[in-house]
């Protein structure tokens, strides 16, 4: 891959999805595990709605992985 000699990129957006969102293409959302109070986790709630809580939840009492290198989840809106 030809990345021009650059081995650094700084930029910054003000785009941030989070619940309220209404999603126009995508039906399925394929994602990891991700911390309380990320914008990631902001994401899911967007996606899924309130059922975040439930399925964050069965993934805690049922001894998943979160983060990077943890178990995934596919989600449906």
């Amino acid at each position: 891959m030809n990345n021009n000699n650059i081995d650094r990129l700084h930029s910054a957006t003000q785009i941030i999805i989070v619940p309220g969102y209404k999603f126009k293409i995508v039906d399925i959302l394929i994602t990891n595990f991700h911390q309380p109070k990320s914008t990631l986790l902001m994401l899911v709630a967007a996606f899924i709605g309130n059922k975040w809580e439930a399925v964050y939840d069965f993934a805690l009492k049922n001894n998943f992985r979160f983060l990077s290198y943890g178990d995934s989840s596919v989600l449906f809106r």
